[in-house]
């Protein structure tokens, strides 16, 4: 008798494989490594394997419960950041190079750059966005909670901590919300869900076809966006442990949020250490930290079609193996 789908959100068999949504693509890491998928202009799919060096291979440390999250951390940003330009570059998005469509100012970094004209404008990108987060979601919320607490006499100063990380969550769930209607993000976002539904299949024990795919839920546990919330509700239990032991630092806005930053290396351990729990255990306390990034993934995945789930079966079957048994969690 053949095995039907499943259609809910829970994994008979928890694994270590994990992805990332690219532009027209996905990347898979599993027991073989990692690999890309991409959907070309010409509408066929290339996959490329990825080789991934890892800090804890080399230095012992890094691989230490705490250190190793920032130092994991890093990694998957540098690393995501590489496989996201490779996928814009085989997807086309970077082939207008006519002279005569090109703005002045990637006229001028072409004349002088040239063919590191798109590693430069790489690098710009990368301190914008960067500075973009700080703005947004480190000195927005200290200064609008600061305004709030002055209006209100200052009644607000032991619950500061706990206001500032409320603030955060709103305005990265609006900018998730605005940066979701735009057309490029909105498919990128397809990918994402494309890229959960076809792990849940791998997980489920089913065949990696379209149609089973296409029948699994969006919403993983393991999912980058938990990560995030995570991250966001560590933060204010530090920050408000932090504020409580030395209250003097919150009546500073400069010198409080440069505490929140030599902070933050402990945050992302604690982070990443709970991310191990929860992908082993699936008790009260890891469904409730879990919660809310689950439900904002109800923004960053959505449905995919079935051209983008083929481009995440193919990007999982290039990294497992014949046997299941190999990347399972115990």
């Amino acid at each position: 008798m053949s095995k039907q789908p499943k259609t809910d959100n829970t994994c008979c068999r928890k694994t270590s494989v994990g992805g990332q949504a690219l532009i027209e693509g996905i990347m898979m890491m599993g027991p073989r490594g990692a690999a890309m998928s991409v959907r070309l202009p010409n509408g066929e799919i290339e996959t490329e394997e990825m080789p991934v060096k890892h800090l804890r291979d080399r230095f012992k440390p890094a691989g230490w419960p705490m250190i190793r999250g920032l130092v994991n951390f890093v990694e998957s940003l540098s690393f995501g950041f590489k496989c996201m330009e490779k996928s814009a570059e085989k997807a086309g998005i970077d082939d207008d190079t006519d002279p005569e469509k090109m703005s002045k100012l990637d006229r001028w970094l072409s004349d002088h750059f040239g063919p590191k004209m798109m590693a430069v404008v790489s690098g710009i990108a990368l301190v914008l966005g960067f500075a973009l987060a700080f703005l947004l979601f480190m000195y927005l919320p200290s200064l609008l909670v600061d305004l709030l607490n002055k209006a209100v006499g200052g009644v607000l100063d032991a619950v500061r901590p706990l206001l500032e990380g409320i603030v955060r969550m709103l305005i990265f769930i609006a900018y998730m919300f605005i940066v979701s209607k735009m057309p490029d993000i909105h498919r990128v976002f397809m990918y994402h869900g494309a890229e959960h539904k076809t792990i849940f299949c791998y997980e489920h024990g089913l065949d990696l076809t379209v149609e089973n795919v296409r029948k699994q839920g969006r919403f993983h546990p393991r999912c980058g966006t938990n990560f995030i919330f995570v991250i966001l509700i560590i933060s204010i239990l530090v920050s408000s442990l932090v504020a409580t032991l030395f209250p003097a630092l919150r009546d500073q806005r400069l010198i409080w949020m440069a505490v929140k930053l030599l902070i933050l290396p402990v945050v992302v351990g604690i982070g990443y250490e709970f991310i191990r729990y929860a992908g082993r255990h699936d008790n009260a306390f890891v469904k409730i930290l879990s919660a809310p990034g689950l439900w904002m993934q109800r923004i960053s995945t959505q449905e995919p079609t079935d051209d983008i789930i083929e481009v995440g079966i193919a990007s999982l079957k290039a990294v497992i193996t014949d046997n299941p048994e190999d990347d399972t969690i115990v």
